[in-house]
């Protein structure tokens, strides 16, 4: 192994990621600074018919036609819209998708070694969505890989809003 190559090494073992760390009821969850575009206030949606649940519709961002999940809702979580209620834009390639969260509480950056593996679950729904669990002080914060999170019939959805925008 060359010097350089065992530098580049290194820097990846102690590789910082930074997470936005967002609340979903009670409990703190963190996405990938790097797939959030950015957070805004709760918009008016439209909604789309035949849709699951937890899917809102559809929002215009300038001029973009984004599908918007209520994260609270796909996961379970009992929660109200308050003044802190938000939409965090992500960009899960290839698609654009709007969440639904309490609040956003801030942006920590993690060593990997910070970062616990994702818990074993029993469950009949799949938790492969979760990436890994970190602690910031007092509280544990469940990180999220958001692409995973959709399901077939979120996927559906969100292509049945891309073909009509297409269309």
């Amino acid at each position: 192994m060359s010097e350089t190559t065992t530098k580049s090494a290194q820097h990846l073992i102690g590789a910082q990621h930074r997470y936005l760390v967002f609340m979903l009821g009670e409990e703190h969850y963190g996405v990938p600074l790097l797939s959030v575009k950015e957070v805004i206030a709760l918009p008016e949606f439209t909604p789309v018919p035949y849709t699951p649940s937890h899917f809102l519709g559809v929002m215009n961002l300038r001029g973009q036609v984004i599908s918007v999940i209520d994260l609270r809702n796909k996961f379970g979580i009992k929660a109200q819209n308050s003044s802190e209620t938000v939409v965090i834009i992500c960009d899960l390639a290839p698609v654009v998708v709007g969440v639904v969260v309490n609040s956003v509480d801030y942006v920590v950056s993690l060593h990997e070694k910070d970062i616990q593996p994702r818990p074993q679950i029993e469950s009949k729904k799949s938790t492969e969505y979760l990436s890994g669990v970190a602690r910031k002080d007092q509280h544990l914060i469940l990180l999220l890989d958001l692409a995973k999170a959709l399901d077939v019939e979120d996927r559906v959805a969100i292509n049945q809003v891309n073909q009509k925008k297409a269309a």
